[in-house]
């Protein structure tokens, strides 16, 4: 079982990225690797000429779509331009079959210059991804430039309020999207060692 990890922007190091990291991070400190195979794709990585001249036949966009199709969830991470998603992915989703996404669980994430631009995830990925065939689009996570700062090493920090929006989407990805049984935060206490106080 694995979960592919896809990065739309058109920037190596970025605020969507990042939040793509903390999927990362929080997958792995959840599921050992032997159950859960976490793989990345990188649009910007892909032949540009390919991409646009729609070239299904170039081994980039050709390894691209085996990975998706070897996927059993997504998770799509974009900046936010002119209240959409990014271009590059635009064009990525356009190369897919029509059912690229039929039976996969994908959860969408986005970052933009305001908080103005939330139902980008809605009104403009949703739509996309509904048309692919995704079996279950959970609830995305957006998160404005403001809240995720950069550190003094030029880093981005993933904190407070985002931090918790990501530990609850990668739980609802792992638990409802895959149907993975988690390990419970706290462990099992018998009932005769139950105490109560009134």
């Amino acid at each position: 079982m694995s979960v592919l990890l896809i990065a739309g922007s058109p920037t190596e190091h970025s605020r969507s990225a990042a939040l793509l990291d903390g999927v990362e991070e929080r997958v792995h400190g959840l599921v050992e690797d032997r159950r859960l195979h976490v793989d990345r794709l990188r649009i910007r990585d892909l032949s540009p000429q390919a991409l646009l001249l729609a070239d299904w036949g170039h081994p980039s966009v050709v390894r691209a779509i085996e990975q998706v199709a070897n996927a059993r969830a997504l998770v799509i991470a974009t900046p936010v331009y002119k209240a959409a998603y990014s271009g590059v992915l635009k064009v990525f989703l356009d190369l897919l079959p029509q059912s690229a996404l039929k039976g996969k669980a994908v959860l969408p994430i986005a970052t933009g210059g305001s908080p103005h631009h939330m139902l980008a995830l809605d009104y403009a990925l949703r739509p996309v991804l509904q048309s692919l065939g995704a079996r279950h689009i959970l609830p995305g996570v957006y998160a404005s430039d403001s809240q995720i700062p950069k550190d003094e090493n030029g880093d981005y920090l993933i904190e407070g309020e985002i931090a918790q929006r990501l530990d609850d989407a990668t739980h609802i990805l792992l638990h409802e999207g895959l149907r993975l049984s988690l390990a419970p935060v706290f462990p099992s206490v018998p009932f005769s060692q139950v105490q109560c106080s009134v």
